[in-house]
């Protein structure tokens, strides 16, 4: 069974570049830091590093910092299996808070991170090795599931694209922030493994630019026609008819509808009711939290000022000045036509929808 599904999964993952890689006992990812300039992958071998990788922004996107928190788990176990069973639990508990700490919003790594802990949890009595085995597989399920239930949420949402689209999108919520499919970008594979799809626009995406980087980046590598715009661009672009929709991905989803996402996505969806564009979100359902009941909840990271007022050794405004850096924005649910997932696309009223889709799963 096992087998059969590694086998699927690979169909899925594209042969130009690995996000993530377990290699049994260690973890291999893509430095994202590096793009596109360098294509470089770093081998994790400890939950510190992973901790610092997720913190350090080496891999990003809500799907993919809680797979690769899995797999932290994974290796907290393996480099500590050989102490007595006391000292072997502890030390993964001290990890796990570790890792929870690494990025605040993205409420995937807190999903997967549960995961595993229910796994040592169910597992209590048992030796070391059998419960580093089982962190290390339930870590390649996450990533098995991740990269599947993208694909089911490209191919609903490809159904929302119409021929010939012109499709906006912001920051990477593509391969390179999930296992290897995409969540925004797994409906712009759909579609265009369909022929619908003649422009994807990527927005730059300030500060960290993973819109010019990143997802023109990996959607260049997989053949996909890309046009890059600045942010202050995209309102010109609706107005003049030239979008025929957007779809972002998110970070967390509120029981009501309301998405954090990075920076700069409600300006855009304020942009798309304007210009009466239609305005999607893709997630996986574990990317929705049933613990908030709005937005305005949700954690926002605020990072360091010196990431806006510089890139790598240039320094883009005087000595002196400071700047701000929420990481992320909340789109209020009454500015979403639809959110995109596994089992199909929510319509509006939000609330009552995703409430009982959560009480289902």
């Amino acid at each position: 069974m096992r087998n059969s599904i590694q086998r699927e999964v690979e169909r899925f993952l594209s042969p130009a570049f690995r996000t993530i890689q377990w290699k049994g006992d260690h973890l291999v990812l893509l430095d994202q830091r590096r793009l596109p300039k360098d294509e470089v992958y770093l081998e994790l071998r400890t939950p510190e590093e992973v901790a610092s990788a997720i913190r350090d922004l080496v891999v990003r996107g809500a799907p993919a910092i809680g797979v690769t928190a899995a797999m932290g788990m994974a290796l907290a176990a393996r480099s500590a299996r050989t102490r007595g069973t006391k000292e072997f639990l502890e030390s993964l508990d001290k990890h796990y808070h570790l890792l929870m700490r690494s990025r605040p919003t993205a409420v995937n790594l807190r999903w997967a991170l549960e995961r595993q802990r229910r796994r040592i949890e169910a597992l209590a009595g048992s030796d070391p090795d059998e419960i580093q085995a089982a962190l290390e597989e339930e870590a390649l399920r996450i990533f098995e599931e991740d990269v599947l239930t993208n694909v089911a949420i490209g191919e609903h949402g490809a159904q929302v694209v119409p021929s010939d689209a012109c499709i906006l999108t912001h920051c990477n919520a593509g391969a390179l922030a999930t296992a290897g499919y995409g969540t925004a970008l797994g409906v712009v594979r759909s579609a265009y493994r369909q022929g619908k799809v003649q422009m994807v626009f990527a927005d730059e995406t300030r500060p960290f630019l993973q819109g010019s980087r990143l997802t023109a980046w990996e959607l260049q590598k997989d053949g996909i026609p890309v046009t890059v715009i600045t942010d202050n661009m995209a309102g010109h672009f609706l107005q003049r008819g030239e979008i025929t929709l957007i779809i972002v991905g998110a970070d967390r989803i509120a029981q009501n509808g309301d998405v954090a996402n990075k920076i700069g996505t409600y300006s855009l969806a304020v942009l798309a009711k304007e210009n009466q564009v239609p305005f999607y979100v893709a997630a996986p359902l574990s990317t929705f939290d049933g613990t908030l009941e709005s937005g305005d909840r949700i954690p926002i990271e605020e990072r360091n000022g010196e990431e806006v007022l510089l890139w790598e050794d240039m320094r883009l405004a005087p000595a002196g000045v400071t700047a701000r850096y929420p990481a992320f924005d909340i789109t209020p649910n009454q500015l979403i036509t639809g959110i995109i997932t596994e089992k199909g696309v929510i319509r509006p009223p939000l609330k009552e929808r995703i409430r009982k889709l959560l009480v289902e799963e």
